[in-house]
Parts: C-alpha cells; sequence; structure tokens
C-alpha cells in the first residue's frame, strides 16, 4: 500500500483561559486607574465617602429630634476631626482631610468646638461642616429655619 495523503490535524485556534484572564484583569486595573484619575484619587474618595457619612448622621440626628419631641445635637471639633451626636454616635475624619465648622456661637459646648441642634419641629440651629482634600472640598450646610441637610462636593476655584 502506498502512503496516501498524510492527514494533518489542525488545531483549532482560540483563546485560553489564561489570556482571557490577563484581559480582564487588564481591564480592571485601567478602570481603577481611570477612576482615580477622575474622582480625585483616594483622596477623593475619603473626601466624598466623610462628607456622605457626616450628612447621613445629621439627617439622622435631625429625624431623631421630629420623631421623639426632644432636642437632639450633634457636636464637633474641627481641630481633631472627631464629631457625636445625643444618639450615641460619634465618629473621626482622618487626618488627611482638613475640616472647618461655621455655627451658632450659643449652642457651642466649649471652646475650639462647635454644634448643630435640632428641635423637635425640624428646624435646627443651622451650620456648615466643610471638608477639604488638597484641591477638592466637601460642604454640609444643615438650614436654620427648616433643618434640612444638604451636601456636595464643591468645585475647585480657578
Amino acid at each position: 500500500m502506498a502512503p496516501g495523503p498524510r492527514l494533518r490535524r489542525s488545531r483549532a485556534r482560540g483563546v485560553t483561559l489564561l489570556e482571557m484572564l490577563l484581559v480582564i484583569a487588564l481591564i480592571a486595573v485601567a478602570g481603577v486607574l481611570a477612576a482615580g484619575v477622575l474622582g480625585g484619587g483616594i483622596d477623593g474618595l475619603r473626601l466624598r465617602s466623610n462628607g456622605k457619612q457626616l450628612a447621613s448622621e445629621l439627617r439622622l440626628v435631625r429625624t431623631r429630634a421630629m420623631a421623639s419631641g426632644v432636642p437632639q445635637q450633634f457636636e464637633i471639633d474641627p481641630r481633631s476631626g472627631r464629631w457625636s451626636s445625643t444618639l450615641g454616635h460619634h465618629g473621626q475624619v482622618p487626618a488627611q482631610l482638613r475640616m472647618a465648622f461655621t455655627g451658632a456661637r450659643e449652642v457651642q459646648p466649649r471652646q475650639g468646638t462647635g454644634a448643630i441642634r435640632f428641635f423637635a419641629d425640624g428646624a435646627s440651629t443651622g451650620g456648615r461642616i466643610e471638608l477639604a482634600a488638597r484641591q477638592a472640598r466637601w460642604r454640609i450646610d444643615v438650614a436654620w429655619i427648616t433643618g434640612e441637610v444638604r451636601s456636595g462636593r464643591l468645585e475647585a476655584s480657578p
């Protein structure tokens, strides 16, 4: 029998699991880097999360005052970055963030600290907390008539 044509086994060309995982990892790294550049990096994340936490705590204190009919207070020490409320909650802003507070002197518990008092009707003594990291700033405003808490990132000034 004469040797016939050789059968060639062709290998199916495709993507291996390792190659697929490598591409997914590269996309994830690029996404993290892009988010860091667009969002201000770690400082931006810190600023945003702490600003939202403070605003949330202020809203909670206001809600408790309205629900219980008993005035509630939120205290803040801008120098140390510590805050606490009459609900027993407390926390501290990371040292990487600068903090400033503006509020009514009449409810100031002691020199160098500030407070915002919420009343049973939802009103408050009002105030402003400002957090800053490098060029980015986050501001939390508490309206004195309504007690409404608003927060958000401030655009960098030119």
